[in-house]
């Protein structure tokens, strides 16, 4: 039996354990975090009925994905920095990309493994290739182990990725702060109305506002900024109260219920600057080891880096499974399909990132999305 070393308990080497564990393989996730629950999983997601659900169900686990689906959060609105509405679409509720809370799926997913798959406090140190594909495994608490085929499903700055390619994500230009508001239709209600009842995009060239509602009244944010690393560096995070006023300035002119996204916050914002690997990111077949989700190729956020870390890891776990005891068939035949899939997915990422913050924005958004519902239905 193949020894499989699985790094990081994400949505994408989750589900490549569970659809092993569905084809009768067995597999070891080793996770840094010491426990399911030793920090916050994020938000929402829109997980595509061409590509996420379709992982689900070859994990079966569809049907407990459809009951944690946030009901009318597939509805999109889209204003200007004045807070007028420009565009909205509401939930159609045909369930083509329901929004569903992050740390939900994760638990179904989790909840679906046998005791003892995931090791967690198991945080990678070292990694020694020992030849015909094996490897050693060195953990930050001084365990080892060895596996026959590693998977790096550890993210985007993977301790796995180094076997394969020298390429490391670089800064895109963008920084997005993050803010969260609780009860937010009673103590926020200007905020919680401009979001709607899911997704609300306020735009300008160059920076921009993103809402989503999720349940519980929970209100949650990103405030967009096209900055350079060392503008977010010199802001003093750790004093929320200068980082927040700090940060509104940049939004000077914008309608209060907007700026108020970050003045009025309930939780100290947290900077995430956005990198990116190469769209045709790719490496040379090396024995006993592969990549999926971001750790193969991370991408500005547009909606598919949940969908495509659970594609990546069902496709690998079925390519296993079709192909017993032919382990390097297997990847061959994986990465053949994960590569040009990987780089379509980017260069449209790169396409969402124009029209949400090019010279056009916000006009550039209603019509990217008015020419996806047009060719919906054609």
């Amino acid at each position: 039996m193949t020894t499989i070393g699985i790094i990081g308990a994400g949505l994408g080497g989750l589900m490549l354990a569970r659809v092993l564990h569905v084809n009768g393989i067995a597999a070891t996730v080793y996770e840094a975090d010491a426990s399911p629950d030793a920090r916050p999983q994020g938000g929402m997601l829109d997980i595509h009925e061409q590509d996420g659900q379709l992982a689900l169900k070859a994990a079966g686990v569809f049907d407990e994905f459809t009951r944690i689906i946030h009901e009318g959060g597939q509805a999109t609105r889209v204003l200007d920095k004045h807070g007028k509405l420009l565009h909205e679409m509401g939930d159609d509720g045909t369930g083509g990309r329901p929004e569903v809370p992050r740390g939900e799926l994760r638990r179904i997913l989790l909840e679906s493994l046998p005791d003892g798959t995931v090791q967690w406090g198991r945080k990678l140190a070292a990694v020694t290739s020992l030849g015909g594909g094996r490897h050693e495994l060195v953990f930050s608490d001084g365990s080892a182990t060895t596996t026959e085929l590693l998977v790096g499903a550890d993210g985007a700055w993977s301790r796995v990725r180094p076997l394969l390619s020298g390429t490391k994500p670089a800064y895109t230009g963008f920084t997005f702060i993050e803010t969260w508001f609780f009860d937010a239709d009673h103590r926020h209600l200007p905020s919680a109305q401009a979001a709607g009842s899911g997704a609300g995009f306020a735009l300008a060239p160059g920076q921009g506002i993103f809402m989503h509602r999720e349940p519980d009244g929970v209100l949650h944010a990103y405030l967009a900024l096209n900055k350079p690393l060392d503008w977010i560096a010199d802001i003093d995070f750790e004093d929320a109260a200068a980082a927040k006023s700090r940060i509104a300035a940049e939004f000077e002119g914008w309608a209060p219920e907007l700026k108020s996204l970050i003045t009025d916050s309930d939780t100290a914002p947290v900077p995430r600057p956005i990198h990116a690997l190469p769209d045709g990111h790719r490496w040379n077949r090396v024995p006993g080891v592969t990549l999926l989700g971001d750790a193969a190729h991370v991408m500005a956020p547009a909606g598919d880096g949940a969908n495509l870390a659970m594609v990546d890891g069902a496709e690998l776990g079925q390519a296993i499974a079709a192909n017993p005891g032919h382990l390097e068939a297997a990847l061959a035949a994986y990465e053949q399909a994960l590569f040009p899939r990987a780089e379509a997915a980017a260069a449209g990422a790169r396409e969402v990132f124009e029209v949400c913050f090019g010279m056009n924005a916000p006009q550039s958004l209603i019509g990217f999305f008015t020419a996806h519902l047009e060719s919906a239905y054609k």
